[in-house]
């Protein structure tokens, strides 16, 4: 499966089923037991952050956030960037990676064109017209984009469409080639690639805002049941933990950005090769004006969306408060998170887009009142009753049945499987055993191995994937060690998601690449040097917040014990 997943000989979904025949045809777990493994609260979890994730995007909420985030930042190139990152940071927390990356980018080439001065426009050069093409040939967007991590649900593919008419009035002559000045050509990568970086830290910020969080989290929960123990990993202080990690991580590749491409010089001279002057301010701040103004006000589906959103988010942060309070220790038997956002997903299925009674909302004399999307016909036959009145509900299931990244739910589902599997065979007892050389290792070291390893590997595979795969090596290592399990495991998780250096490493890389101003060179050096950068950030967090929040120094005796018995018969 490793070898599968890496080269994608087979789609990774696919791959995922192996352990569905071959576990029972080898006698290693039966077939019950393994099929069960593909399906549980954590997918449940999952499931539901997805499905209000593509609400989100559908009532294009999550434009109204970017634009009005950059309303509030200034028009100075580096708070420009500072502004997009920012936004992309937030929303990709809640809404796929890919998503977001594909929703920003164009925002940031309009900010572009007018970065690039009035001179262009006055001769006539037409428009930058960029969108997001579907591919017409059938492929998926796994096909698209044959490394996929982050979020792979993407089923677009990037391209640019230049539209440049020519001057009607202009003399016939040969024009010479335009160059590009260097300072522009710059701020143009530096822009580009602060949104697919941004959105990468917004991923890890989050439990359900990147495939590999889950991963850890199905598996924390696996090794503390096997011991009688509950997982201390909850929602809330996951975020207690990933926020101030992500957000650390955000302003060093921030600032590494303005060194590499705007060349800063000093505290107030920062990227004095791309001031601009108030005319072009005044540009600036009325494209994104005239964006945000395009959206309209705000209907009452948007509204909904906006509370339903807000109680699921609260509903759980509060569900368990460090497993000494919270609601759900109300109930006789424990409410998991997977519960809470399935109750959130099915109310957006019922709850009406439109109340009849509003009219200024639900007057078909005014359509502009509707939310700003072209319903299908299929998607007009899906309306709720009350009474005699029928209205179209928050969400439809053709939409969300194209949006929702199935094949990542079968990964998921194939990491528990193989993890069941090789608890059930010894595998991960004997694997445990052969590592215990590292008794003797400094623990920071191990830490900061792990980072790197995971995070090279995570260039040329999904990173879903590899933390699938390296997180029970290193929870068994932990335990045959006598560390605790999460001291292992939150690096092995969280490193796997600084993909930096290729287009191939992440879906967001390559929507950012297939738009054409960074090379791969580019790329690469500076995502080398985050690379670099972010694994001593992820040390310093898990050593400090980490600690605090799951006390690494005091290792439950549970484990102790059944690490003295696995010992004991080896």
């Amino acid at each position: 499966m490793a070898v599968y997943w890496i080269t994608e000989a087979l789609p990774v979904g696919v791959t995922a089923l192996l352990p569905v025949f071959f576990f029972p045809i080898f006698q290693i777990v039966n077939s019950n037991e393994i099929a069960a493994q593909y399906m549980n609260d954590i997918n449940m979890l999952f499931l539901g952050g997805l499905i209000m994730a593509t609400a989100i995007e559908y009532w294009e909420l999550h434009r109204r956030v970017a634009l009005g985030v950059l309303m509030i930042v200034g028009t100075e190139p580096k708070w420009l960037m500072l502004g997009m990152m920012l936004a992309t940071w937030f929303l990709s927390m809640w809404i796929s990676n890919t998503a977001t990356t594909a929703m920003m980018i164009p925002i940031a080439d309009a900010v572009l064109v007018q970065l690039k001065g009035s001179a262009s426009k006055q001769k006539g050069q037409g428009e930058v017209d960029v969108k997001i093409v579907e591919e017409s040939n059938g492929r998926t967007g796994e096909e698209l984009f044959s490394k996929t991590g982050g979020s792979p649900d993407v089923q677009h593919k990037p391209q640019i469409s230049i539209k440049a008419p020519p001057d009607p009035l202009a003399p016939e002559v040969e024009a010479a080639p335009e160059v590009d000045d260097p300072a522009y050509a710059n701020m143009g990568k530096a822009m580009s690639l602060c949104i697919c970086y941004a959105a990468t830290c917004g991923g890890i910020a989050c439990l359900t805002g990147t495939g590999p969080n889950l991963a850890f989290k199905a598996h924390a929960d696996y090794v503390y049941a096997q011991y009688g123990l509950n997982n201390p990993v909850t929602f809330g202080n996951w975020m207690a933990f990933g926020i101030p990690l992500s957000l650390l991580t955000l302003f060093v590749c921030w600032a590494w950005l303005l060194i590499a491409f705007l060349r800063c010089r000093g505290a107030c001279g920062c990227c004095s090769a791309t001031k601009h002057d108030a005319g072009q301010a005044k540009r600036i701040k009325q494209v994104i004006r005239d964006e945000y103004a395009k959206l309209g006000p705000l209907v009452f589906g948007q509204l909904a969306i906006i509370f339903l959103f807000v109680a699921l988010v609260t509903l759980w942060i509060t569900r368990d408060l460090g497993g000494v309070t919270g609601w759900g220790t109300s109930f006789n038997m424990p409410v998991k998170d997977g519960a809470v956002a399935m109750l959130i997903a099915v109310l957006l299925f019922a709850v009406p887009s439109t109340l009849p009674f509003l009219k200024s909302y639900s007057d078909p004399a005014h359509p502009e009142k509707w939310a700003k999307k072209e319903i299908s016909n299929t998607a007009k036959q899906e309306t709720i009753r009350f009474g005699p009145i029928e209205v179209r509900p928050l969400l439809n299931w053709k939409v969300t049945h194209e949006k929702l990244p199935w094949h990542l739910f079968l990964l998921l589902g194939g990491g528990y499987a193989l993890s069941k599997g090789c608890e059930k065979s010894g595998l991960s007892s004997w694997i445990g055993h052969q590592l215990e050389f590292f008794t003797d290792w400094n623990q920071w070291g191990i830490i900061f191995i792990i980072g790197y390893i995971t995070a090279a590997a995570t260039e040329v595979t999904s990173n879903t994937a590899i933390a699938t795969l390296l997180l029970p090596i290193m929870s068994q290592l932990a335990i045959n060690t006598g560390v605790h399990p999460l001291y292992y495991m939150l690096p092995t998780a969280l490193a796997s998601s600084f993909a930096f250096m290729l287009p191939v490493a992440t879906p967001p890389n390559a929507i950012v690449f297939a738009y054409g101003r960074i090379t791969i060179a580019d790329m690469a050096k500076i995502g080398f040097v985050l690379n670099i950068l972010a694994i001593p950030c992820l040390v310093a967090v898990i050593g400090t917040i980490g600690d605090a929040l799951y006390d690494f120094d005091n290792i439950p005796v549970e484990f102790l014990k059944k690490n003295l018995t696995t010992l004991a018969k080896i």
